[in-house]
């Protein structure tokens, strides 16, 4: 895509990578929008949630399959208000119980993606894309959504060759 924007949902602090729990100061997939940033030149935006999950990697687990379970759409901070400028996004988020966190459908709802095209990358631990690119479709039916990416997380800050090979 010659003009895009890199749309990004990622949690820090506890995390499972590798097999076990693991603190991070840079969520996986905010690295991994970084990655893309570099290699595109692409605008960043980055998914907030009004009311983050917790920081506990335990009770945030619980919180997001209660949001998935309950198809919520959780409140997000902010839209971007400039997306009619852009070709397309790169949408970069992890894998929460076989799909995208809720906070991304939030986004995804919240915006017009008409005649756009849509590249989703997801971080994972062993779950790959899941459902994602399938619900992404669901979602904006009037996108081009493109071939997703896959990343385990515990291999993110390796992963620039593969992500430009991809891109």
């Amino acid at each position: 895509m010659k003009n895009a924007l890199i749309v990004y949902y990622s949690r820090k602090g506890n995390n499972y990578v590798n097999g076990i729990i693991q603190n991070l100061e840079i969520g996986n997939a905010k690295v991994v929008a970084h990655i893309l940033q570099e290699i595109t030149g692409a605008d960043l935006f980055q998914i907030e949630p009004a009311v983050a999950y917790s920081d506990d990697y335990d009770i945030c687990i619980e919180e997001a399959q209660k949001d998935k379970v309950n198809n919520a759409s959780p409140e997000i901070k902010a839209i971007p208000d400039h997306l009619s400028e852009y070709e397309g996004i790169y949408l970069v988020y992890p894998n929460y119980w076989g799909s995208m966190p809720m906070h991304v459908w939030s986004f995804l709802e919240q915006v017009d993606l008409s005649n756009k095209i849509i590249k989703p990358i997801c971080t994972h631990e062993g779950s790959g894309l899941g459902d994602s690119v399938a619900d992404i479709k669901k979602v904006c039916p009037k996108a081009k959504v493109e071939k997703g990416l896959a990343i385990a997380g515990g291999t993110v800050r390796e992963a620039k060759d593969v992500i430009a090979e991809w891109v």
